[in-house]
């Protein structure tokens, strides 16, 4: 249910005027389901989130189809919307073979994936976290020199589901490296949605030490604990600019069993909206492309924002 001039807009102090939202549920978000959702079907998810007015949408992923089989059609889907007028198109690549397929369609941002962790690396990569490191090397190179922007993204930064907690410096470490070989921005992951607002922002405080300038970071929570929305506003304290979500609560990691879905896009602009940051994203617009989704997936999505505005997938079938 919509009730005028809700959220209240009440501004908190040292907050962001603005916020990037780097939105995943394209990718992160149908990866780990268990149907192969329809190639149309994805593009068209993509084309109303732009229409929703989101200016990063993670479009695809570029890695063996073993691997994620549900992204196989990477090469079909992104010609159908890299021309989206002024929206970036992010893609996944695994390795130099799946930059080179990137690039082969237009890709000019791409991401490469590492972790903080032993055990993580080589249940994702099949490598150590140097051997990774060493691999994802000449990618960033080669994507530098071709004048790409990468993002790098690093997994486990709060806690491991068979390794515990992760010390501070060892996710510093991995950033650190990360920035020196190239990448442009960081994306910090609570895979497991472990963490909590005051270790988000000694995270944040340990890097900005190690030389890690926070407008290179961006965050991305997962909801496990209910602790997503706590940890963004602690970012945002921090001076954190870009957030990671997922429209309707997509997602979670098919190789660690104990991550649930990522931040919902909808609660996160609910927060941004009341706090009187600006997103450019239209709530109505992005709840009913949620809805759409569900209903494309044939389930209610979780996102609390969505249920509270857009009812069930049922009501909304177009």
């Amino acid at each position: 249910m919509t009730v005028s001039g809700l959220p209240m807009a009440v501004p908190a102090q040292d907050l962001p005027a603005r916020v990037r939202i780097h939105e995943v549920g394209a990718r992160d978000g149908l990866q780990n389901e268990k149907a192969t959702v329809p190639t149309e079907v994805k593009a068209e998810f993509i084309r109303r989130l732009a229409e929703a007015g989101l200016t990063t949408i993670e479009a695809t992923s570029f890695v063996h189809p073993d691997w994620v089989p549900q992204l196989a059609d990477a090469e079909q889907l992104f010609p159908l919307v890299r021309d989206l007028p002024g929206v970036h198109l992010p893609v996944l690549v695994p390795n130099e073979r799946g930059l080179d397929r990137a690039r082969a369609l237009g890709a000019t941002r791409v991401a490469v994936f590492a972790s903080a962790t032993e055990t993580f690396a080589k249940a994702n990569l099949n490598r150590t976290v140097d051997e990774a490191l060493a691999m994802f090397d000449p990618v960033i190179a080669h994507a530098k020199k071709d004048k790409l922007h990468v993002r790098g993204y690093l997994s486990m930064c709060f806690g491991d589901p068979w390794e515990g907690a992760v010390p501070i410096h060892q996710v510093v470490r991995v950033c650190r490296t990360l920035l020196d070989m190239g990448c442009d921005e960081l994306s910090l992951g609570d895979t497991i949605g472990v963490a909590t607002p005051g270790h988000v922002q000694a995270l944040l405080a340990e890097l900005n030490e190690e030389g890690v300038p926070t407008s290179s970071i961006g965050v991305h929570f997962h909801d496990t604990y209910g602790q997503a929305l706590a940890n963004t506003l602690a970012a945002l304290q921090h001076g954190v600019t870009t957030i990671d979500a997922s429209a309707g609560g997509l997602g979670g990691c098919p190789y660690a069993k104990s991550a649930t879905g990522n931040l919902a896009t909808e609660d996160l602009v609910w927060m941004l909206q009341g706090l009187g940051i600006d997103t450019g994203v239209d709530l109505g617009r992005l709840t009913a492309t949620s809805v759409w989704m569900a209903d494309q997936l044939g389930r209610p999505s979780p996102s609390r924002t969505v249920k509270a505005l857009g009812g069930t997938p049922q009501q909304h079938k177009e």
